[in-house]
Parts: structure tokens; sequence; C-alpha cells
């Protein structure tokens, strides 16, 4: 696929993009907030995979296959195997396969921070707010799962206070955290406390 891939490591591709129309009431209409696959930086205009690409990825997970079948303790097999069914967005593929690979590994960060976008995009948000809870568990200061945590609880589940006390715990980490499309955490969280401020405001 043209792509460098490090065995057992996350890829440098690929990520959830969903649109919020109004994310917070006077919010950016139309700002892009992703969920994150693990270090992961990509243009959220990217296109769409070429038949070639999708014919490469299929090879990929075919031989992964094989070779998780060849020897079923090979975890980098199954993450590489979870990460190309992650990219052909075949979420229940994926999870089979990053639950085998924590199984051998369950001390992987970046593979539980996965695993919840996963369980996120196959519709089990808490499931997904869990595995972000893991990777953070396992790793302090990992960025990515308390962004996606915030997102999901935000999105996904309608708890403002734990999406902005996920987002704080972020800002602890990097002051400068931002968002795929650019804006800031700090901004993200100042808005929804205004906003927040303004509703109580014009309740009285």
């Amino acid at each position: 696929m043209g792509e460098k891939k490090i065995s057992g490591t996350v890829k440098t591709e690929n990520v959830i993009w969903f649109v919020v129309a109004s994310l917070v009431v006077g919010f950016i209409a139309g700002v892009a907030f992703g969920v994150y696959k693990s270090q992961t930086i990509v243009d959220p205009h990217q296109t769409e995979p070429s038949a070639g690409m999708e014919e490469q990825r299929q090879q990929a997970i075919d031989t992964l296959r094989t070779r998780t079948e060849k020897n079923p303790q090979d975890s980098a097999a199954w993450i590489d195997l979870g990460h190309q069914y992650f990219d052909a967005n075949l979420p229940d593929e994926a999870i089979a396969a990053y639950e085998k690979a924590l199984a051998l590994e369950p001390e992987n960060a970046n593979v539980w921070t996965d695993l919840g976008v996963m369980y996120r995009r196959s519709g089990s948000p808490e499931k997904a707010v869990d595995a972000f809870d893991r990777a953070m568990n396992l790793d302090p200061g990992h960025e990515i799962s308390r962004f996606n945590k915030g997102i999901v609880l935000f999105h996904d589940l309608k708890d403002e206070k734990g999406a902005l006390m996920a987002w704080e715990s972020l800002l602890t980490i990097n002051p400068n955290a931002k968002s795929p499309g650019g804006q800031t955490v700090r901004e993200l969280v100042d808005h929804i406390k205004q906003n927040h401020t303004d509703k109580k405001l014009d309740q009285k």
C-alpha cells in the first residue's frame, strides 16, 4: 500500500471522522471531530482508497490470517490484522483481532485505544470508554485515548461533565493539545463551559 508499517505498532494513517453540525450552541458549525486511531495524523479530506488499494488490503488480510492460523501466538500479526480490518471498515472483525492480540499482549495501550475506536464504530460506546480507560491506566500519558474518551462521552453518551473531565485531564498532560480540525482542546473546553454558563443565565 506504499506505507511503512512496523509490526506490532500502530500505523500512521486513518482517523475515524464524523462531522458535528453544531457541537454546542454557538460553536463553529461543521467542525470535524474524530475519534483517533492511535498515534494518527491524517488529512481529513483524504480520498477514498482506490480499487487497487482495496485489492492490496485484501491480500494483506489474507496473508495475516494465514500467519495467525499458523501461529496463533503471533501478537504482532493479530495487531496488524486488526489494523487492516480497521481500515476496511470491518469493526467486528477488527475487534476480534484486537482482542486476540490483547489476550497475548494485554499491556498495549495503543491496541486498547484502537479497540475502543472499533467498539464505538460497532455501536458500543460504553465498551469504547472502558477500552480508553484501560489505555490510560496502562499509559497515564496516553493523549489520544483521553481525547477519544471525551468525544464518545460528549457525542454518544451525552455526558458533558465526563467529557470535560477527560479533556481537562488531557490538558494537564499537553496544554497545547488540538482536535483533528485544528482547534485547541482548551478552546473546546472553554467554549463548552461558557455555553453552559450562558444557558444558566438564560434560565434565570
